[in-house]
């Protein structure tokens, strides 16, 4: 019996890929057909917003060609597979001619005619429009948002907002982006869905603003103040059919999605113990983190991504937090919170003006996970038991900022219609919220002298 595999995408699936399979077993009497995974898509730089791997896979067997599907995760997994399943050719598109002539040590290398005038690049220009996304905020982490969009495919850069027209316009120069504002209506009539970068105190009614002008929102960390608030956004959000995510890039990142099936699978035991830390020295410079007007402070700063771990390992059912500050001109400068549940404890620490070492580590039955600093880039982790000869190190890319993570998923979202994302949801990021107006209410927390 001879054997064929062949690789690719297979997003968006077209003529194209069903001329190309059905050359493929054509040659011989069985095909498999590797199809690559997210990840190692994500870490080739394609970032696309249509189908995952699963629905890539389902794609590619309901074409019958195929007698196996297997995914591809890695580099050099090609001359592995070869072996593996005793191979006698390998296919793939003439387009790539003469790039895997180094296969021909391990079986023959067939080039296969590729279909003219079609491909999934043509087929996403024709069956999306671009997202035309307008930048509210033109602070530190919108400057970063603007190189990580262009590595996002659908999404381009419309308009940028401040209220001052001077920054908006020194804001857009620096970027190339055509339409600047003061006026959130003016940016609202350039937009299909908007990033909200601005001061925490903005969030609440400018989410509120564009999800009744009918745009998707995108808003940066903390969404909202109080969980009350987040709670009306994403019912408005629903009401309207409209896309609203919390930017938790952590939330979004590959390690970290894998690390959460890690530990939810049960691979260290039941987890009865989470400790997450962030902190930062700021410089005197960034005086909207220590500014008590804006909502400044280590809990509204740094909460978010700490609480996201903790909520996504742990549950939304607490029974009970408590939170142990330093102040320092009318801000929190250091925060320790307890959260505890029916079946395990919680701890995260926080500084803008104390330093801790900012790991996570996850305790279990079996074993623990160990995140190092700085966890919430998660690149890295370690999964450690009694037995150190059973440890295993995970390794993973986090390209840029992190941010186009984010934006693949707020894109994937709107051009698929979905309203929830398994990253976030929208009562995970409402108990992110609540924790914080917790906090904020003061009714929960020590002050430290």
């Amino acid at each position: 019996m001879k054997k064929v595999i062949t690789y690719g995408t297979y997003d968006l699936l077209h003529q194209g890929h069903l001329n190309l399979l059905r050359r493929a077993k054509e040659l011989g009497d069985y095909l498999i057909v590797g199809v690559t995974s997210d990840s190692f898509d994500r870490e080739r730089g394609k970032l696309n917003v249509r189908n995952n791997v699963l629905e890539r896979i389902e794609a590619v067997k309901a074409t019958g060609y195929a007698d196996e599907v297997i995914i591809e995760e890695y580099v050099g997994q090609k001359i592995d597979d070869i072996q593996k399943y005793n191979i006698d050719y390998f296919a793939i598109g003439s387009d790539w001619t003469g790039q895997f002539d180094y296969l021909n040590e391990y079986c023959k290398v067939v080039y296969l005619p590729r279909t003219e005038g079609i491909s999934s690049t043509l087929l996403r220009a024709e069956s999306q429009r671009e997202i035309r996304v307008g930048i509210i905020g033109t602070g530190r982490i919108a400057n970063r948002f603007i190189p990580e969009s262009t590595c996002v495919s659908g999404v381009t850069i419309a308009s940028v907002f401040n209220p001052d027209l001077t920054e908006a316009e020194q804001f857009a120069h620096k970027h190339g982006i055509e339409h600047h504002t003061n006026n959130l209506e003016e940016c609202f009539n350039k937009t299909d869905a908007v990033y909200i970068a601005s001061p925490h105190i903005y969030h609440f009614s400018q989410i509120e603003q564009a999800l009744q002008s009918g745009k998707h929102v995108l808003c940066e960390i903390p969404l909202a103040l109080t969980g009350d608030e987040a709670k009306q956004l994403y019912d408005l959000a629903a009401k309207k059919g409209l896309v609203l995510l919390e930017a938790s890039k952590t939330a979004h990142c590959p390690a970290w999605s894998h690390l959460l099936s890690l530990a939810k699978s049960g691979i260290i035991g039941d987890i009865v113990d989470v400790k997450a830390s962030l902190s930062r020295l700021l410089p005197d410079t960034c005086m909207r983190e220590f500014d008590e007007s804006q909502a400044g402070g280590s809990v509204t700063e740094l909460a978010p991504l700490c609480l996201m771990a903790v909520i996504k390992l742990l549950g939304c059912n607490y029974s009970d937090v408590r939170f142990y500050s330093k102040m320092q001109g009318g801000v929190d400068i250091f925060t320790q919170a307890q959260l505890v549940f029916d079946h395990a404890v919680a701890n995260i620490t926080l500084g803008l003006g104390v330093k801790t070492e900012g790991n996570l580590v996850i305790s279990g039955t079996k074993g623990y996970i160990l995140v190092p600093s700085p966890w919430w880039l998660t690149n890295y982790f370690e999964v450690c038991y009694e037995d150190i000869n059973k440890n295993k190190k995970y390794f993973y890319s986090y390209d840029g900022d992190g941010l186009r993570y984010e934006i693949q998923e707020f894109a994937s979202m709107i051009f698929n219609k979905r309203m929830d994302s398994f990253r976030l949801y929208p009562n995970e990021s409402i108990a992110i919220a609540d924790i914080i107006g917790k906090y904020r209410s003061g009714s929960k927390t020590t002050i430290l002298k």
